[in-house]
C-alpha cells in the first residue's frame, strides 16, 4: 500500500483487452476519485461489464495498467485479489443470492464470523440497511418469492453489509419495468448520499445515469469517446452521443404504453 492515499480510487491507464481477435477495450483510460460515482455508458458489447471484471480480477488486461486505492493491481495473482474483493464489492445483474437463505440471512451473510460482532449487532445493522432499502416487508422471504427488482435491492443490501470502500453496479435497471427502474435509481441515490462510497455504475439507462453520475465514461467500439461530468455529456453536440441520449429517452414512454 502506498503511504499517501491517491486522490483516485480507480484508474485505468491504456487498458486493452481482446477476445477471439476482437479488441473489446482499446487503450481505455479513465479515473474515478474517492467518493465519486462514475457511470460507464455505451451500447451492448462495447466493454462496459468487461471493465468491471478487470477491477475484481476476473479478467486480466492484455496491456495497460489498472490501479485500485493507489495500488497497481495489473499483475496481481488470484490470492492478491482476495484483499481487493474485501474492499470492493459488486452487485451483479442476477443478484447472485443464496436461494436457501431468507432476505435477512442473505444480507447478513458477509458479516458471519466477523470478530467483535454479536448476533444482536448483526441483526441491528442488517435491519438498518433493510429499512433504508424498504425491504422490511420481505425480510423473511426467500429469493424465489421476489421480483427481479427486489432481488437486486437485496443484493445491494448484502453488498452494503460488507461495508466496502467501493461498490460496482452492473446494469442495475436491466429487465425491470420503468417504475421499478426509477425506484432503483432513487434507492441507489439515497445510498450514495448516506454512505458516500466510491461507485462505478454500468448502464445504458440515461435516466439512471443523470440521477447518479458525477462523471461519465462513454465507450464506443472499445474506446473512450467521452470522459467528463454529466452536464458536459448532456450538452455534447457529438451526433452519436446525441442520438444515444434521444433514443434512450423514448424507451420508458414506449414501455408504459404497451
Amino acid at each position: 500500500m502506498s503511504e499517501e492515499k491517491s486522490v483516485n480510487y480507480f484508474e485505468f491507464r491504456d487498458v486493452c483487452k481482446g477476445f477471439d481477435e476482437r479488441l473489446v477495450l482499446d487503450r481505455v483510460s479513465f479515473a474515478v476519485k474517492r467518493g465519486e460515482t462514475c457511470v460507464i455508458m455505451g451500447r451492448s458489447g462495447v466493454g462496459k461489464s468487461v471493465s468491471l471484471k478487470h477491477i475484481l480480477g476476473f479478467l486480466k488486461p492484455d496491456s495497460g495498467q489498472i490501479f485500485i486505492d493507489g495500488q497497481n493491481v495489473t499483475d496481481f495473482k488470484e490470492s492478491d485479489f482476495e484483499e481487493v474483493r474485501r474492499k470492493v464489492t459488486m452487485v451483479f445483474q442476477s443478484g447472485a443470492l443464496f436461494d436457501s437463505l431468507t432476505v435477512g440471512e442473505n444480507m447478513a451473510f458477509p458479516l458471519e464470523g466477523q470478530p467483535g460482532l454479536t448476533a444482536a449487532d448483526v441483526d441491528e445493522y442488517v435491519m438498518k440497511i433493510a429499512h433504508m432499502l424498504e425491504l422490511e416487508g420481505v425480510y423473511d422471504k426467500l429469493p424465489s418469492e421476489l421480483s427481479t427488482g427486489m432481488k437486486r435491492a437485496v443484493a445491494i443490501g448484502r453488498a452494503l453489509a460488507q461495508n466496502p470502500e467501493a461498490i460496482l453496479f452492473d446494469e442495475p435497471t436491466t429487465m425491470v419495468d420503468p417504475i421499478m427502474a426509477g425506484h432503483m435509481g432513487d434507492m441507489i441515490l439515497r445510498l450514495k448520499k448516506a454512505f458516500q462510497k466510491t461507485s462505478i455504475v454500468v448502464t445504458h439507462d440515461t435516466h439512471l445515469a443523470k440521477k447518479l453520475a458525477d462523471v461519465v465514461v462513454f465507450l464506443q467500439e472499445g474506446r473512450v469517446t467521452f470522459f467528463g461530468p454529466w452536464v458536459d455529456f448532456e450538452n455534447s453536440t457529438d451526433p452519436f452521443l446525441r442520438n444515444f441520449r434521444l433514443q434512450d429517452k423514448l424507451i420508458p414512454a414506449l414501455d408504459v404504453t404497451l
